[in-house]
């Protein structure tokens, strides 16, 4: 049989080596002991290892076992606290004889480093053994954060090695989770050597029995609470996710497929011709319908580790985790023809003679601004799905039908966006002047990139209210001679947020927030206002950048001169890799270079006829 050796094997079986070697040099049978207590300590720990207290919201458990170990060693010292473990780790491996062998090990072992440290820790600076005693209070806590320290070490590092926790989430959520469970153990610890002063086994007995009716109540409140969280957060209908539940957990796994750079798709389907179906049977057959369907998709899903959600009414959504847009399309497509094939009562009288969805697919990428772009996608591509004739699975590209139908309905936005911008006329010229410029360049410029439809009409809507936060910003700030001081420049860097903020009362323009509020972000990671870096900073964002700056360069500011072409395009390719995107910078050189070989004199016109 050959042995594999990966580095979690390999550390597994140093810390078992080490922890029987400091185990066995250190282990003493302590005279004068008293055998009774030590097993009934040992029997305390079988118990309330079992009886553990389950701890909202997310069950995480706290077991006494440390709590006795480490009054133990306040109590008894380092030889009578691991006897008690040695008893107790015989006893378990005998009742859980199925558990692997080197798991008892391992585990033994992390307690014996664990107590040994903890008790040297606990000496180090004087503390002694026995009752309670207000001078030991500084070694109590140094004793327990060695213990705990310890125990997030080894146990951490075996789940890093493993390659199954990111080792900064991982400490970083054992941190959060466990900081009380912690204080709370140290305090019991405590309370049960004050309890075992007078009578070792009594006290022992009363913190046993007080621990394991603990556990019982609070079993109740957590499955109250359990039970209480599933209702709130599952459709009363379908049992299925709600809508509310769907998003919060959407949002989970976006930011994990960021940070772990897997893929994720999410579907958004609607069942054809639901409003026929409830005509001809009424709501309560309509209902029906959805249950079953709901049943359906969620078998699907599970079997795949899908989560599956009721969107609202007759749509549903579903999360795909680690699933690419093709893995996504072929799943989709299956289940579309296995709902087809399935009869549903009543079915016959619908258009296609049989119960059939609409889908649309949107694939999360690094540079996906938010979850409402990532359904927003879903929905678009929904509806292209819808348009083509119904029964259909659409991946989201941009090019669709409805992506068109929807771009012109944002264009229809423009002629209000920009009486909004009239208002820096009263203002900032400038910053009006500016805006239409810069709204000039990305028609150019969106020309010449391969956007899609819907793209090209964000990022010229995006171009043209970019800088409409800057109502915001007080006269004295915009019109500054010289250079801004630290706090004014802090102020001025709030304008995409206040941006924000304007474009965000308008839903019909709340495509255009990524470019309103980061595009003074810097591909290298040193813009604001979040420092985003590199694909994370959405696309269009990226692109204009390029065209902002370039306009800001090359136009008279109050506390700037004004740069030539040339010497902004020297400046653009000096900063590229670093405040921009160096895919878009070769373009649009190439862009303003055929502009002034042609004699195009279009840009220099813009700013002349808003003045008219």
């Amino acid at each position: 049989m050959r042995i594999i050796r990966t580095p979690a094997s390999i550390y597994l079986f140093s810390i078992s080596v080490i922890g029987l070697l400091f185990f066995t040099f250190l282990i003493k049978i302590p005279q004068h002991s008293d055998w009774i207590v030590m097993f009934a300590l040992s029997g305390s720990i079988l118990l309330l290892n079992y009886y553990t207290i389950l701890i909202p919201p997310k069950g995480n458990s706290l077991s006494m076992d440390s709590s006795i170990y480490l009054a133990s060693i306040f109590l008894f010292g380092l030889h009578s606290t691991l006897l008690v473990l040695l008893i107790y780790s015989v006893i378990f491996a005998i009742i859980q004889r199925k558990i692997a062998w080197w798991k008892h090990l391992f585990n033994f072992s992390v307690y014996s480093l664990m107590i040994i440290c903890s008790y040297y820790a606990f000496i180090l600076i004087d503390g002694f053994t026995g009752p309670i005693s207000v001078k030991n209070i500084i070694p109590y806590l140094l004793s327990i954060c060695t213990y705990f320290s310890l125990n997030l070490l080894l146990v951490g590092v075996y789940f890093v090695l493993e390659a199954t926790e990111n080792i900064i989430n991982f400490f970083k959520e054992i941190l959060k989770e466990t900081t009380a469970t912690y204080i709370s153990t140290l305090v019991l610890s405590l309370v049960l050597v004050i309890l075992m002063k007078p009578n070792h086994l009594f006290g022992l007995s009363l913190f046993t029995v007080i621990a394991f009716l603990l556990s019982l109540a609070f079993k109740q409140h957590f499955n109250l609470f359990k039970e209480i969280s599933e209702k709130a957060n599952k459709d009363f209908l379908t049992g299925l996710n709600n809508h509310g539940y769907f998003k919060e957990i959407l949002e989970k796994e976006v930011t994990a497929a960021k940070e772990n750079e897997q893929p994720l798709c999410v579907v958004i389907m609607d069942i054809d011709d639901f409003k026929k179906y409830n005509d001809l049977y009424g709501h309560i057959q309509g209902d029906h319908l959805l249950q079953e369907f709901g049943s359906l998709l969620k078998a699907s899903s599970d079997a795949a580790n899908y989560i599956v959600a009721r969107y609202g009414g007759e749509e549903f959504s579903i999360i795909m985790p680690n699933t690419d847009r093709k893995t996504a399309y072929s799943f989709m497509n299956e289940l579309r023809k296995k709902v087809n094939d399935t009869y549903y009562k009543g079915v016959e009288g619908l258009p296609y003679g049989c119960l059939s969805f609409s889908s649309g697919i949107a694939e999360c990428e690094k540079e996906t601004y938010s979850v409402s772009e990532l359904l927003n996608k879903a929905d678009q591509a929904m509806y292209a799905a819808k348009n083509q004739g119904k029964n259909l699975v659409q991946l989201y590209n941009g090019h669709s039908e409805y992506s068109v139908q929807r771009s012109l309905s944002l264009e229809k936005e423009l002629e209000e966006a920009e009486f909004q911008l009239k208002i820096f006329l009263s203002k900032d010229v400038y910053t009006y002047r500016h805006s239409k410029r810069v709204y000039q360049y990305a028609v150019d410029f969106s020309r010449m990139l391969n956007l899609s439809v819907d793209e090209r009409k964000t990022l010229i809507l995006g171009a043209l209210v970019h800088d409409i936060g800057k109502i915001e910003i007080p006269r004295d700030i915009l019109n500054k001679k010289g250079s801004l001081d630290p706090h004014e420049w802090e102020f001025m860097k709030k304008h995409v947020t206040y941006g924000k903020d304007i474009i965000s009362t308008n839903k019909k323009l709340e495509d255009l927030i990524p470019l309103v509020e980061l595009h003074h972000e810097r591909y290298d990671g040193n813009g604001y206002p979040y420092g985003l870096a590199g694909k994370s900073i959405p696309k269009l964002a990226r692109i204009l950048c390029v065209i902002d700056s370039f306009d800001a360069m090359t136009t008279e500011r109050p506390y700037q001169k004004t740069k030539t072409f040339q010497e902004a395009i020297a400046e653009l390719r000096h900063c590229s890799g670093k405040q921009f995107d160096p895919q878009f910078i070769e373009p649009f050189i190439a862009m303003i270079k055929e502009f002034e070989t042609s004699g195009d004199e279009q840009h220099k016109e813009v700013a002349a006829s808003i003045v008219n």
